[in-house]
């Protein structure tokens, strides 16, 4: 039977890690994601997994890395400066096809910033934040309940398409505390394994090779470098470069419609919200507030790739407001899609929009 507790967020992506078969976690503390590493180092050891601190983010993300070419589901947390050291290894880890989560409780930045305050500044950063091309998966949770089902979700996703996939919270659900319920089992789905005959880097009709970790019988070569199939670095032709790396893309920009998880509400509207993560409760309860109004609301739980097909959920839609807690970074891809105008709602310095803020916003677009 489920059970159904009052937690904080941050401990509830621990326990929806626990759920799904997460064994090891490699974690450096950094607020305000420390509770995710301090629940694990208590609770993962009793479920016979392996709890490491490391000397800093880029060491986290490294030993996550390694562990998970073991076969074990692994994850890392951190916050924005732990998220910009750890950029390098992430290219690495989508380069080598390693699946893995990454959860950062986003704070206000650039730099230190405001340890202690809630930020959405690193919405960007996840999708571009390392370099070359590349694409990879993100999910954001506007609940503590999320933080444990799209924590469980984030760990099934990295498997499936062999790519880090991050958890996008911020420190607003990270550190609230609501009920929520936990299953006894969650629905885990695990990598598909190489199979005999097979290179360890041929991909299959949906892009993803299978799946063979250290100690499985198989031969792999892995490295950051150019490779052919076999796992073999190939640095100087052109197509072998050309023909890998538009794989590694198109694993996860051809399953955009699989990957996609929204919420819609009122998609007769004209005036339309599109959010994720925390402002979404703002913008919900203006709509809970203002039954006769006409509001229309998209929210997003996975932000990467972008649901642009999502959009179309609104056929009558004059205006897209977007409340996010940074300068308008998700509002510029919404730009990208439709003909409409999109007015992003910024918010900076911690604090979460108010339902008094939203509703200016739609006066004046009315």
């Amino acid at each position: 039977m489920s059970r159904t507790e009052f937690m904080q967020g941050n401990v509830a992506c621990a326990e929806g890690a626990l759920a799904a078969g997460c064994r090891f976690f490699g974690g450096y503390p950094i607020t305000p994601s420390t509770e995710i590493a301090e629940t694990m180092a208590r609770r993962l050891p009793k479920a016979g997994g392996v709890f490491i601190s490391m000397e800093d983010e880029l060491g986290s993300i490294a030993a996550v890395i390694g562990a998970a070419w073991t076969g074990a589901r692994a994850m890392t947390a951190t916050s924005g400066p732990g998220f910009s050291l750890m950029m390098e290894n992430i290219g690495y880890a989508a380069m080598t096809e390693t699946p893995c989560v990454i959860v950062n409780v986003q704070r206000g930045g650039p730099s230190t910033g405001q340890p202690t305050r809630a930020a959405q500044g690193d919405m960007l950063q996840c999708r571009f934040g390392s370099h070359g091309d590349y694409s990879t998966i993100a999910l954001a949770p506007n609940s503590v309940q999320e933080m444990f089902d799209l924590t469980v979700k984030a760990f099934n996703l990295a498997d499936r398409f062999r790519v880090p996939t991050f958890l996008m919270a911020d420190e607003i659900i990270g550190h609230m505390r609501e009920r929520i319920t936990i299953p006894d089992r969650v629905e885990i789905t695990r990598p598909a394994p190489l199979l005999e005959g097979k290179l360890p880097f041929e991909a299959g009709d949906d892009r993803v090779p299978g799946f063979a970790p250290f100690g499985s019988g198989r031969a792999i070569h892995v490295t950051g470098l150019t490779h052919d199939e076999r796992g073999y670095p190939d640095t100087t032709d052109p197509e072998a470069h050309e023909r890998l790396v538009r794989r590694l893309v198109a694993k996860v920009e051809s399953a955009r419609r699989e990957i996609a998880d929204y919420e819609v509400v009122n998609p007769d509207a004209g005036m339309v919200f599109v959010t994720y993560g925390a402002p979404s409760r703002t913008v919900q309860q203006v709509i809970h507030d203002h039954p006769d109004e006409e509001i229309g609301h998209l929210r997003l739980r996975a932000v990467w790739p972008f649901p642009e097909f999502a959009l179309d959920e609104f056929p009558d839609a004059t205006v897209f407001l977007m409340p996010e807690m940074n300068m308008g970074q998700i509002s510029r891809e919404v730009e990208r899609h439709v003909g409409q105008p999109v007015v992003p709602i910024p918010k900076l310095g911690g604090d979460l929009h108010t339902p008094a803020e939203l509703l200016r916003a739609m006066e004046a677009y009315r």
